[in-house]
């Protein structure tokens, strides 16, 4: 496998060094609840752990090999819908009053703050954006934000105003519509370069959601490879690898219509999850690296292959990158931005910064989920947590304890005030949401546990993002 993945890379160097003059075309795949080292793909050259051993995505290595890896590549939040509107919008969830997909807890010491829960008409989407500067725009799979769906919002054709209850009607030999989607994508892209058009494709994969909807054949592999292990994590290896299947037909029809030298595709995951293997410390419902840390691939023409990144990125980066290789000057971009462009790093062998309106990057889940109430704010490598039900603060040195073991926040207070001050004053800037004290709060009836997100009920769930 790695002596045909560094055949595959060096012919990929060719047939990207003729760096077509047109705009290219952009195909961005959204993965739902995949972890960091949720892949067969490690995500970080150093760090042990940083791949799955049970997971097989061999179609994904063939990526990593063809592009560049960002080892911090981050989500916007860590629960699904926060994310998607993030990427949307260019704009942090916190800024857009959307901080959690599932319905508020009840009975905590605090009480949660409502969401915006739809996509507003007001705000400028990336599709809108590409479709003005002359783009064919798609969006395949899970939308799970409202609005009227994506063709009210710059996407000239779409699977509607889906949600969760998509994946789950979908089944061998089309588990969770993942192959249904692969083929539509190679429509659209026929159609469009026939006509010579550029094209804006986004595959809002279902899986890993219905993870039991896999192929038999493939749940049959893992439950004998796997022998002795849960049934949820037979079927989680054994959905990963389908959607690894049909991240390859994508790639195979790109190579196939001749697009591959003028076409990025980019690769990540919704919000992280704890895949079981515990390097990365939390998981989805938290801003703990395990919550937001995701994998992140990004292949296309003038990006070195088998290349790494080790700048911190994050979703609503995209949004200018895109605009950015679409020839959109930066003076025609919605006011409220809050990503950079990667492009320069993605040319530059990973090397250089990513230029933003503010220098830390802020996570903010004032929810019960994962955890009690929090925010996360980082600046260089230096990342501090604040829980709101008695405002204690964590600090953590993610260069060296990436598993985010080591509380230095006793040590270091003058960090800690410094990072404190920095997180207090953003969210303000942005007006974000705050948990407020519960006056019939008590103790003896604190719920067991966090529900977090629920498998949803079809009828009730269709078209209603949670």
């Amino acid at each position: 496998m790695r002596n045909s993945n560094v055949l595959l890379a060096l012919l990929w160097l060719i047939s990207s060094q003729s760096y077509a003059t047109e705009r290219p075309n952009i195909v961005f795949m959204l993965a739902d609840d995949q972890g960091w080292n949720g892949l067969s793909v490690a995500m970080h050259p150093n760090v042990t752990g940083s791949k799955g051993d049970v997971f097989h995505t061999p179609n994904l290595e063939r990526l990593a090999a063809q592009g560049m890896r960002f080892s911090a590549g981050y989500a916007p939040a860590s629960v699904c819908s926060p994310t998607r509107i993030s990427l949307m919008t260019g704009k942090s969830p916190a800024a857009l009053h959307w901080t959690k997909a599932a319905p508020p807890e009840t009975g905590h010491k605090l009480i949660e703050p409502r969401n915006v829960k739809s996509i507003s008409a007001n705000e400028t989407t990336i599709a809108e954006l590409l479709k003005q500067a002359g783009y064919a725009t798609a969006h395949y799979g899970k939308w799970h934000i409202g609005g009227g769906g994506p063709e009210k919002h710059g996407f000239d054709e779409s699977d509607g105003d889906t949600g969760n209850e998509n994946a789950y009607q979908f089944k061998d030999p089309n588990p969770v519509d993942i192959f249904g989607m692969a083929e539509r994508t190679e429509a659209f892209m026929e159609r469009n370069s026939k006509a010579k058009k550029p094209f804006f494709i986004q595959l809002s994969w279902n899986a890993l959601h219905a993870a039991e909807n896999a192929n038999k054949a493939t749940l049959a592999k893992y439950e004998k490879a796997l022998n002795g292990e849960n049934s949820k994590r037979i079927a989680t290896a054994a959905i990963t690898e389908d959607l690894d299947t049909g991240v390859g037909r994508v790639l195979a029809s790109i190579e196939k219509l001749g697009l591959s030298g003028n076409t990025f595709v980019i690769y990540m995951a919704d919000n992280g999850a704890n895949t079981g293997k515990k390097v990365l410390n939390g998981g989805k419902g938290g801003m703990w690296e395990g919550g937001i840390r995701v994998p992140f691939i990004v292949r296309g023409p003038g990006v070195k292959p088998n290349s790494w990144c080790h700048t911190r990125v994050v979703g609503y980066d995209l949004y200018p990158t895109f605009c950015e290789w679409a020839g959109i000057k930066a003076a025609s971009l919605p006011k409220g931005l809050e990503g950079g462009s990667i492009a320069g790093l993605l040319a530059n062998d990973g090397r250089g910064d990513v230029k933003r309106v503010r220098e830390e990057l802020i996570f903010h889940f004032p929810h019960y989920q994962g955890d009690a109430p929090h925010s996360a704010i980082m600046l260089g490598d230096l990342k501090l947590l604040h829980f709101y039900e008695d405002h204690h603060d964590e600090l953590y040195d993610l260069a060296q304890d990436i598993s985010e073991r080591r509380d230095l926040a006793a040590q270091r207070p003058d960090d800690v005030k410094k990072l404190r001050d920095r997180l207090e004053k953003y969210l303000a800037s942005v007006d974000a949401q705050l948990p407020t004290p519960n006056p019939d709060y008590d103790p003896n009836k604190e719920p067991s546990g966090k529900r977090g997100d629920k498998k949803p009920n079809p009828k009730k769930d269709k078209k209603k993002p949670k």
